[in-house]
């Protein structure tokens, strides 16, 4: 009877190469695993190793070399790249932690290497803006950006002239000595640091109103609380 030939000392990437193969000729991982252990013999994958690569090419996977550093394969498959950023898009504003609940089979730092390598998602940080504007304000935003336009359209840049707009804000006419500022130099005998009395922000705000028009400010006016 004619024995079986054996491959010794097969490379990692040519046992993972065989998966894909036997799963096109729909064979399970039980099936796959006793196949190669009968050609690569004690040199073959573990039955745990051999299912763990069979859910990875099921998962699209194509790559049979190792990724990573130091050993460390990456699970960040196309399928699952791509499902990741589908969660991320459906909540907009999200957190690793959230992430992890939604892919409990996956590491928080293998959702941080695919969220910030592979999707190139970045944390920032969100800018101060005077007011949040209402549906309401950007219609009525709009509404006059297209009567300016017809207008400029029908007279011209003599127009533009006769445009004046203003605005009004709070702010300090008071600036008082900052902590930094207030620093001394002083030894380290001496009894007790200096003492600096805390200043109500109220009574340091006051509110500045002004209007323009397309080539200077035509009037501004302080005013302090409660006046008008």
């Amino acid at each position: 009877m004619k024995m079986a030939a054996t491959i010794d000392a097969p490379a990692k990437c040519e046992l993972r190469s065989v998966i894909p193969f036997l799963q096109a000729e729909g064979r399970s991982a039980v099936e796959i695993h006793r196949r190669m252990s009968k050609v690569y013999c004690e040199n073959s994958m573990s039955d745990g190793t051999v299912r763990e690569w069979c859910r990875k090419f099921k998962e699209e996977r194509t790559d049979v070399h190792d990724e990573g550093g130091y050993g460390r394969k990456s699970v960040a498959t196309v399928g699952l790249v791509e499902r990741v950023d589908q969660v991320a898009r459906g909540k907009r504003r999200f957190t690793i932690s959230e992430l992890s609940e939604e892919f409990p089979e996956i590491s928080r730092s293998a959702l941080y290497t695919i969220v910030s390598k592979d999707l190139e998602y970045r944390k920032l940080c969100a800018h101060w803006v005077p007011k949040m504007l209402t549906d309401d304000h950007k219609t009525q935003h709009v509404a006059s950006a297209l009567t300016f336009l017809t207008l400029y359209h029908n007279e011209g840049e003599d127009f533009l002239k006769f445009i004046v707009t203003g605005d009004e804000t709070w702010v300090l006419y008071d600036n008082p000595e900052t902590k930094e500022q207030s620093k001394q130099w002083m030894h380290t005998d001496f009894p007790r640091k200096p003492k600096k009395l805390k200043q109500t922000l109220s009574k340091r705000k006051i509110m500045a109103t002004g209007f323009w028009d397309r080539k200077e400010c035509c009037w501004w006016i302080l005013c302090g609380r409660g006046q008008q």
